[in-house]
């Protein structure tokens, strides 16, 4: 094994997909000036300095960061990511929006701890498996060890509730699993067990049944509902092929709800038409593959399974998001990577991918 460069067609995905994600939240964040004028100023910076520019030193730092040290420390990592997470539970530091208790603050600025549960259970899972090697093929050591650390993470996020970023970390942890040796029978045990629990969530939280419903009948609650799904059905349709040209978004100003947030790839899709949003979903595709592609040549099975699990944490993020705004898959509410406004998330996703760098460093013998 030897050190070598960053693998440059990921950094290159990288750079691009920052560049493009800015510039469509720089042009969707305008449609605050007409409606929340007085807190537009605190938005641009938080997502330019906190988010951005925080963002691209972090990446710089874990870019040179040897990756074997998380291993070291993986379980302090684990710990101290669920504990800052359960402190959106404490009074007077916390807020709730949309009926879901995410977000911590500090001054005027708001911190969303699930951000560092996501990396912290990447780590942690990942070090587990390449620590019990082939007892992970096993259901007493194996599968029951993994489906606790998938609870835990459940109870923390199910209770805020954000279901659909615990879907993400499952679905990650899933990856790492089976890519690690994990049995396929066993996955299919968690699925049943997870197509259950969702079941019993829909009949017990109304406003999961009811995102099952407009998912199903979007034209049924388009004034309520699904009027969010409407609007951005045509927001994306009215794009047609080329768009209507950078900042001339008109769901963005009177129409779309959250459009900096998880409708960012409708205002997209409106201004650069079927083929920027074609684009920006390549660049997605692009960035999976190169990370990918760095997972497979890595020589240590830790390195392996943490760059699997980062590039899974944020590809599936993407399309879910993507899948949401234009009707394949319910409304998510979660933000696309490297695009939404959100200083916490572009913040870890850029120092996550700088891990992903580091690791990329290292090669196979030939």
């Amino acid at each position: 094994m030897k050190s070598v460069r960053v693998n440059i067609p990921f950094l290159v995905s990288i750079v691009i997909l920052v560049i493009a994600g800015y510039l469509i939240f720089v042009s969707a964040s305008m449609g605050l000036l007409t409606k929340q004028a007085n807190v537009y100023a605190g938005v641009a910076f938080n997502q330019t300095f906190f988010g951005l520019f925080l963002g691209i030193i972090a990446c710089i730092i874990t870019a040179k960061i040897d990756y074997k040290l998380y291993k070291k420390f993986a379980l302090p990592i684990f710990i101290l990511s669920v504990l800052a997470t359960l402190l959106v539970f404490v009074p007077h530091i916390s807020g709730a929006h949309g009926g879901a208790r995410r977000w911590i603050y500090i001054s005027s600025f708001s911190i969303e701890p699930s951000e560092f549960l996501k990396i912290g259970f990447i780590i942690f899972l990942s070090a587990w498996i390449s620590n019990v090697k082939t007892k992970v093929e096993t259901f007493k050591h194996g599968f029951l060890p993994f489906l606790v650390l998938i609870g835990i993470a459940g109870a923390v996020l199910l209770k805020q509730p954000d279901t659909t970023t615990f879907l993400i970390i499952a679905l990650a942890g899933v990856g790492i699993y089976l890519s690690g040796g994990g049995k396929w029978k066993n996955i299919l045990i968690l699925f049943l067990i997870g197509l259950l629990g969702l079941g019993v969530m829909a009949f017990v939280r109304p406003y999961a049944m009811s995102r099952i419903t407009t998912f199903l009948h979007p034209s049924d609650n388009a004034q309520s509902s699904g009027y969010q799904i409407q609007q951005s059905l045509i927001a994306v349709g009215s794009g047609g092929v080329f768009g209507r040209g950078f900042g001339q978004s008109v769901q963005k100003f009177n129409f779309l709800p959250e459009p900096i947030g998880d409708s960012i790839f409708a205002v997209a899709g409106e201004e650069f038409g079927f083929v920027g949003a074609t684009g920006l979903i390549i660049l997605f595709v692009f960035f999976a593959f190169a990370g990918l592609k760095i997972a497979d040549k890595t020589p240590d099975q830790f390195g392996r399974l943490l760059a699997l699990g980062i590039v899974i944490l944020i590809v599936s993020q993407a399309f879910v998001n993507i899948g949401a705004m234009i009707g394949i898959l319910p409304l998510a509410g979660v933000p696309l990577p490297f695009v939404s406004h959100g200083g916490t998330a572009l913040f870890m996703n850029l120092a996550e991918v700088g891990i992903v760098l580091n690791i990329s460093k290292q090669k196979k013998k030939a």
